[in-house]
């Protein structure tokens, strides 16, 4: 297979990887981790997804071996993978491991990656609008370093992937939204259906059937909306549909 081929391949898989709708974000790292030592001819490499919020940093790795490096970088928050990137690929040089500026930086990262034979990474950033969610990790040693030409191959797979896993968040959180207006909706509806048996049953205005109705949940520390649920469904406390239960139980209370 030509390199053309070997790059088109790969942003086919990616592309594939979101055919089915939002796109596993596991497969997606997974993938770009795999693919890119032979593309872009390094030792190794791997995927570091730091999407913030209360979206799950994750890491993969092409090996076993560095997949389980960025694991445990992602709770030290060492390493490449973390902290501000270049997003030029031009001016994402080689970094040497074996320096004085990388082991005080990095000082459980960096021997465990020169154990493994890495002498040189590169962190290519995984950059969306507002912000950067990650890097793809390029690890070589002093025989292999990646070239200029390799590095902006590499950024172009990062922003690709980015892109991807940033309309992936976007959609889930566009459902996460959509789910809890919904619920929001349902449970305005309950209430006001709730209030309107209240009404009727006990003589009362909409408004004091609301106060009976708000003053008896809190009464029995209880959601609102499940006991509008019980008022609707016909099971809720005689005490509160009883129409000799005198005025609404709000003004009972004093609220």
């Amino acid at each position: 297979m030509t390199p053309q081929q070997q790059l088109a391949d790969v942003f086919v898989a990616l592309a594939g990887s979101a055919t089915e709708g939002s796109p596993d974000v596991s497969e997606t790292l997974a993938l770009l981790a795999d693919r890119s030592p032979a593309l872009l001819q390094v030792r190794a490499a791997s995927v570091v997804y730091t999407p913030g919020g209360r979206a799950k940093a994750r890491a993969s790795g092409s090996d076993p071996d560095v997949t389980r490096l960025e694991h445990e970088a992602l709770s030290w928050q060492e390493g490449p993978g973390h902290g501000p990137h270049r997003t030029d690929a031009h001016l994402a040089a080689p970094l040497p491991l074996d320096d004085t500026p990388r082991r005080r930086h990095w000082p459980r990262y960096v021997p465990r990656a020169l154990a493994l034979g890495h002498t040189h990474v590169v962190a290519l950033p995984l950059v969306v609008p507002d912000r950067t969610i990650g890097a793809l990790v390029l690890f070589s040693d002093r025989g292999n370093v990646p070239s200029t030409d390799a590095r902006a191959l590499g950024q172009s797979l990062a922003d690709f992937t980015a892109v991807t896993l940033h309309r992936a968040q976007e959609a889930e959180q566009g459902r996460t939204l959509t789910s809890q207006l919904e619920r929001a909706l349902s449970s305005r509806v309950v209430i006001e259906q709730a209030k309107g048996v209240l009404a009727t049953r006990r003589s009362l205005t909409m408004d004091d059937a609301f106060d009976a109705l708000r003053s008896h949940a809190r009464s029995q520390r209880r959601l609102l909306n499940d006991v509008a649920r019980e008022v609707v469904d016909g099971q809720a406390d005689p005490a509160l549909t009883d129409p000799t239960g005198g005025g609404p139980e709000g003004h009972d209370s004093g609220t």
